[in-house]
């Protein structure tokens, strides 16, 4: 397979725009040296010997000049040749597009393009460097574009132009755009100013854990309060204040308040200080569209006082406006966008107000903007008190990032964990056996090698079961970690252990193992995966191909390594075909849900309906109409067709299956899928904590849920360890009988 060249570009320095007007984007200005303004390209230019970047007054597209990379045939390093220019990500909006113009002379062994990349505290959020369209050879000047999402948490756009390879291409009349409006008459986001006295909140919040001995309950309001008041309060929904920074100032008198009384009449003054809103009633309409309700029974607790309920109740009620500081929903899908949102990445540690603030921001974004909530299978009231002492009495970092990581498996959701965390990362281990395990039958099972060479020096083989690990049995480490194992349902949180199980912070693992009815014991070499070649991707190597023909006429679509651009010559074969098989053991690497639908139904049939939230009654989810796929075809597919699904059948690969099991005849067969479906959105949490949740509800058109139950199988079927063992793939030989059955 073809391999994809990816630059991050991270050692690039930034550059800071002080001011709009000083943008520089056709290389018309120039510093003291004949430099272009604000470009970067000596640090390029040594960063990846090879290429000379110049600027041409000759070849141009307008103006005085262009610039020019070249790679220089004289020079043995060449990586690539690129240009960057940098400014803050301090644009309101959702897409940010780069255009620009380019031409290219003997382009080979490489290729020529624009860049766009959007920088968020630590990492890249957004990239793009047009390998794809591959823009080789020799070509007159034409305006390229990239299109990329713009992140809340963004921090710098970097973007310009690049070659790979040999040859030559100039570039000029960069254009930027914040969704469709030039970057010049873009709107800037908000900034909420800080006071001196606010400055300390930056890395510090003044409250620490030996402050908080029994005073759960009057912090778990504090924490409703303070996150009620972020969505439904219309000066803070505004921007008007630092909520971060507020509720740090708050906490030390809720924290001397005596009594119930007392801190209630803190809670008022506080509200009071806020400013005056206009007393408009909003009523939550009921037309029969709801999903799910947003929880007011907090409010109405006669702890809080008359005074603090009654002020509470009329902030509910009153007018607010499709715009909130701190939140928005993504056009044309309406997931939950969380905007202006610090990780306060440098505090690895961060103290327990932080830690806090960090309990709170997450309840309450599942609070009011998590489509599933009503799902979650518990009281999320009485997960904050019970999260609260161990918020405050994590004693590390590790602690700190495991209570974050427990918080966030108590919502049941796939798509919700911890990504890229080191101090998570280091606890797993970071050395990795190469024995790909999954629970087969309720065990361990090998069923596979991360790498072949290294599995195979092992002495075990496929279908070998796994009963103890370093002294401990399986079902006992399995206890151990799943309170820590976000996921949808059992068998997805297996999967997930599954892929835990050998990693190891030592280079050596013992294990108790079985080979029918014939049991060992082995010490098993584990590799540092950054030093050798491990592949511990969920799906493990990916097929070689997308499509071809079984015995028996049957065809057969891996949609892992599909793209539309194959489906015209491969769709005139399937259709000659008796059956049709669909494997979505895997993630699309292409989107066709619509396309191929084209092709297998004869009619238009709805297949799907989604659940939104509101930013004007946080916590209130609605229905949409049912989608459609496929269209009027008299030469649809008539064989019978076939879906396979499993524990690793996710996302876009179970919303994908809902719109192929609306195929008539169409059967579905394996176990259950991962239960976690719906456009996610990103959470940045204090610690650099990033995680996500599932962001819209996806249901079948009759309002049968999908998160948590997975995808349900028409014929249940599971792999067995005697046909891992005999190296079968039960469920595709179940497939074929099914069609061959069909077809008589």
């Amino acid at each position: 397979m073809k391999k994809i060249i990816i630059f991050s570009f991270c050692f690039f320095s930034i550059i800071w725009i002080e001011a709009q007007d000083t943008l520089n984007l056709s290389f018309e200005k120039f510093d003291e040296r004949k430099s272009p303004l604000n470009w970067d390209l000596k640090f390029l230019q040594g960063g990846s010997s090879g290429y000379i970047l110049n600027l041409d007054s000759i070849i141009k597209h307008d103006g005085k000049c262009s610039l020019s990379i070249t790679n220089d045939k004289n020079l043995s390093s060449k990586t690539f040749g690129a240009c960057a220019y940098t400014i803050p990500a301090i644009y309101e909006g959702n897409t940010i597009t780069l255009k620009g113009y380019m031409k290219t002379e003997s382009v080979k062994k490489g290729f020529a393009g624009l860049w766009l990349r959007i920088d968020g505290e630590e990492s890249n959020l957004q990239f793009n460097n047009m390998q794809k369209e591959n823009i080789h050879g020799t070509n007159e000047w034409k305006q390229y574009r990239i299109d990329l999402v713009l992140p809340p948490e963004a921090r710098n756009i970097v973007f310009g132009g690049l070659l790979t390879g040999e040859g030559k291409m100039w570039l000029d009349n960069f254009q930027l755009m914040v969704d469709g409006k030039d970057i010049q008459e873009a709107k800037l986001k908000k900034q909420v100013e800080e006071t001196e006295d606010e400055r300390k909140f930056r890395v510090v919040s003044g409250i620490f854990s030996a402050d908080l001995s029994d005073r759960v309950n009057d912090l778990a309001v504090l924490g409703k309060v303070w996150g009620f008041l972020k969505y439904y309060h219309p000066v803070v929904t505004s921007g008007k204040y630092n909520w971060d920074y507020e509720l740090f100032k708050i906490m030390p008198k809720i924290l001397h308040s005596k009594c119930d009384s007392e801190r209630n009449a803190v809670l008022c003054v506080w509200i009071d200080s806020l400013g005056n809103i206009e007393n408009r009633l909003e009523k939550i309409g009921n037309d029969g569209s709801v999903k799910q309700q947003p929880d007011y029974t907090w409010i109405n607790q006669s702890m809080l006082g008359d005074s603090l309920m009654r002020k509470l109740n009329f902030i509910k009620n009153v007018k607010r406006y499709n715009e909130s500081y701190y939140i928005g929903l993504v056009p044309g899908v309406g997931n939950p966008k969380f905007k202006n949102e610090k990780s306060y990445a440098t505090l690895k540690y961060p103290d327990a107000g932080f830690r806090l603030l960090c309990l709170y921001r997450y309840w309450n974004m599942i609070q009011y903007f998590f489509p599933y909530k009503n799902l979650i299978g518990e009281d999320w009231n009485k997960v904050l008190k019970e999260f609260i002492p161990k918020f405050i009495n994590a004693s590390s970092e590790l602690e700190y990032k495991l209570a974050v990581l427990e918080l966030i498996s108590r919502i049941h959701d796939t798509h919700a964990s911890i990504w890229n965390d080191k101090a998570i990362e280091n606890y797993e281990g970071n050395y990795f056996s190469p024995l790909k395990l999954s629970f087969i039958e309720e065990k361990a099972v090998v069923v596979g090698f991360y790498n072949q060479e290294l599995g195979g020096s092992t002495g075990l083989k496929k279908g070998d079961v796994i009963e103890k690990i370093n002294g401990k049995s399986v079902d006992e480490i399995i206890r151990e970690k799943l309170p820590f194992t976000s996921a949808s349902n059992y068998s997805t949180q297996l999967r997930i252990i599954a892929a835990t199980l050998l990693r190891s912070m030592d280079s050596v693992i013992a294990i108790d193992w079985k080979r029918g009815n014939s049991s060992y014991t082995s010490q098993i070499k584990c590799f540092h995966k950054g030093k050798i070649d491990i592949n511990t991707g969920m799906y493990g190597s990916e097929m070689d191909t997308c499509f071809k023909i079984l015995p028996y006429d049957i065809s057969y679509i891996y949609p892992g390594t599909i793209k539309n651009e194959f489906l015209p010559s491969i769709m005139p074969e399937v259709l000659k075909s008796k059956g049709l098989i669909i494997d979505l053991r895997c993630y699309p690497s292409d989107f066709i849900v619509f396309t191929l639908s084209e092709y297998l139904l004869p009619r238009k049939a709805n297949f799907v309906e989604f659940s939104t939230g509101s930013i004007t009654s946080p916590g209130l989810f609605t229905m949409t109409k049912p989608l459609e796929v496929g269209e009027k075809n008299k030469k649809a597919f008539k064989g019978k067709v076939v879906i396979i699904v499993n524990e690793i059948t996710i996302s876009n690969a179970e919303y994908t299956t809902m719109a192929f099991r609306t195929v008539p005849g169409s059967v579905v067969i394996g176990s259950t899928t991962s239960g976690a479906d719906g456009n996610v959105s990103e959470i940045v949490l204090p610690g650099g904590v990033h995680t996500q949740i599932s962001g819209i509800g996806i249901y079948y058109p009759d309002g049968t849920e999908t998160q948590r139950v997975g995808i349900i199988s028409d014929i249940e079927i599971k792999p067995s360890i005697k046909g891992i063992a005999e190296g079968k793939d039960e469920l595709l030989e179940r497939a074929i009988e099914i069609i061959i059955s069909a077809s008589k």
